[in-house]
């Protein structure tokens, strides 16, 4: 037995609460490590020498280099202490505890080295956002999706719609265009919107705001977003809105007055300036913080109270409006508190706003219930991208890499994780296939079967296909026919009947297997051609989707 691969942490993605009277606990062993059984032995923390509660654990899956196993345990008494039980082929037995692995353990003395959670508190259990559970996400980059506004100045543009965009070209999309597509959006079985920023800002993209109240007249009016927020909840449909909190533009009045009076100006120590203020600048010389490599996208302050009072009262202005979630731009460059804060106070008002962090690395730090609801999910982005566009993984090591990333977070955590093929920031996933649509469109069916939220970039149904940023941003072409509308709107229905609950991958006679279960039910996503028992709910070229009883 490989002592040292056994890993338990309380209050972590191996113990948490899924509910007031439930704790979910994972223990992670070394890959194919071979055990009779492993359970729990437990019970309230002041009871537990004297007697002891016993349960056993299931092996749920595996990555490349462990086996997880898991169990819920459920009391009236959330004093929850507990220690492991290691039962060996040969009837050999170990426990595990915070004195690690030992032979023996010491009920009588266990309050020194159990494990515990020592209280199941109400207000720390992670509960899913209730319309998250069934959004399916169409992410639209306003400038290049459809121009409804045929009386406004136009002047601003730079290119016919026809043409591939160049980085600070202009191509008309507007609110008003997103408005009269919102039929034709949801026939696709689309029930969320996701819009990239909104607000007044020189640029076609707007993640550089200089106006944070006011729309940019290139989308529309004020008016023109509570148009748009009234007809989509009409359909019953939600909006998430993106948010740009790490920075602002150069041209922002609060910049204005740092770069006009220096340390004189009341906002000085609202950006992150380093000695006076240089009367020439560049990405090389600029003494203030920015964006990447950009300088006339000065870095905000959100160490400083006043400015995350500033942010938060902006965060809740949206909200006010109708606004169902925000995507929150270059989150894990921004302070962790400005997030607590924000996540408190929108909650206290808005419980159903869904917050989406930007988060390309690890971010379990964001997920423990007091930042973020989700996150974008670049890491099961990448599985996908590697297994069905580049073939760089067999099915074995998808399955392997997909479970990683889904034992990385709480259950209830990977319902609201924001998953996606592409986005704006990416090359379409259908370049990235090398323009095989039958390898786009089974990597839709895994996109969709997976736990979390679906994300679908516009102009996916068209085959839009492109490099990464600007060639992604291509315009929508409304001449052609949605080739696979028909498609994401049948995913989307089959989507609706899958059982909440587990998700994880494995593999059968070599083919990839996505599952998703409850108690009484169970779904598998075979990718590839097999024999399969079950009843058949969907099925596309050799992707079968099969039910079939627990």
């Amino acid at each position: 037995m490989n002592k040292y691969a056994i890993q338990h942490i309380p209050d972590s993605e191996y113990a948490y609460p899924l509910n007031e009277n439930t704790l979910r606990l994972v223990l992670k062993v070394a890959r194919g490590e071979k055990f009779k059984e492993v359970s729990v032995l437990w019970n309230n923390k002041y009871d537990f020498a004297k007697r002891r509660n016993f349960t056993r654990m299931r092996k749920l899956c595996s990555d490349e280099l462990y086996d997880y196993y898991v169990c819920d345990l459920s009391s009236a008494d959330v004093r929850f202490a507990y220690v492991f039980l290691l039962t060996l082929p040969n009837d050999e037995e170990y426990y595990f505890s915070e004195e690690g692995v030992t032979s023996e353990y010491d009920f009588k003395h266990g309050y020194y080295t159990f494990f515990q959670f020592p209280f199941i508190n109400e207000a720390d259990v992670i509960t899913p956002v209730p319309w998250a559970k069934d959004a399916v996400v169409y992410q639209i980059f306003i400038d290049r999706f459809c121009r409804g506004d045929m009386e406004k100045d136009d002047t601003y543009i730079t290119q016919t719609w026809e043409q591939v965009p160049g980085a600070k070209d202009f191509a008309g999309g507007d609110l008003k265009g997103i408005l009269s597509k919102l039929d034709t959006i949801q026939d696709m079985g689309f029930n969320t919107l996701y819009l990239t920023p909104i607000f007044r800002s020189p640029s076609n993209h707007k993640y550089n705001v200089t106006d944070y109240t006011k729309i940019d007249p290139m989308f529309g009016k004020n008016d023109d977003m509570y148009a748009l927020l009234e007809a989509a909840h009409a359909r019953g449909m939600h909006v998430i809105l993106d948010t740009v909190f790490n920075h602002c533009d150069e041209s922002n009045p609060l910049f204005m007055d740092v770069k006009e009076r220096g340390r004189a100006s009341e906002f000085y120590d609202w950006f992150i300036v380093h000695g006076d203020f240089p009367e020439k600048y560049d990405a090389k010389t600029c003494n203030y913080e920015i964006f990447a490599d950009c300088p006339y996208m000065p870095k905000w302050n959100t160490s400083n109270p006043k400015v995350r009072e500033y942010l938060i009262h902006i965060a809740l202005t949206y909200l006010s409006w109708g606004v169902d979630g925000l995507r929150l731009d270059v989150a894990d460059e921004v302070s962790h508190v400005l997030w607590r804060e924000l996540k408190a106070a929108a909650k206290e008002k808005y419980p159903h706003a869904l917050l989406i962090g930007e988060v390309w690395h690890e971010n379990g730090m964001y997920l423990g219930g007091d930042e973020f609801d989700g996150v974008m999910n670049y890491k099961l982005q990448k599985v996908f991208a590697d297994y069905f566009a580049g073939d760089l993984l067999s099915a074995a090591e998808a399955a392997e890499r997909i479970n990683r990333v889904i034992m990385c977070h709480r259950r209830q955590t990977n319902v609201m994780m924001l998953n996606f093929l592409d986005n704006h920031d990416t090359p379409r996933f259908l370049r990235q296939c090398n323009e095989n649509e039958e390898n786009l469109r089974a990597a839709l069916v895994a996109l969709y079967f997976s736990a979390g939220i679906p994300c679908v970039l516009y102009g996916t149904e068209l085959s839009l296909t492109g490099d990464g940023d600007p060639d992604c941003r291509r315009t929508y072409d409304w001449s052609h026919k949605p080739r696979h509308a028909l498609f994401l709107r049948e995913l989307a229905k089959t989507r609706k009947s899958l059982p909440y609950g587990e998700f994880y991958a494995t593999t059968e006679h070599g083919i990839l297997v996505l599952v998703r279960e409850n108690e009484t039910e169970r779904v598998k996503a075979y990718f590839g051609r097999t024999e399969t028992k079950g009843d058949v709910i969907f099925e596309y070229e050799n992707i079968r989707l099969v039910k079939e009883s627990v």
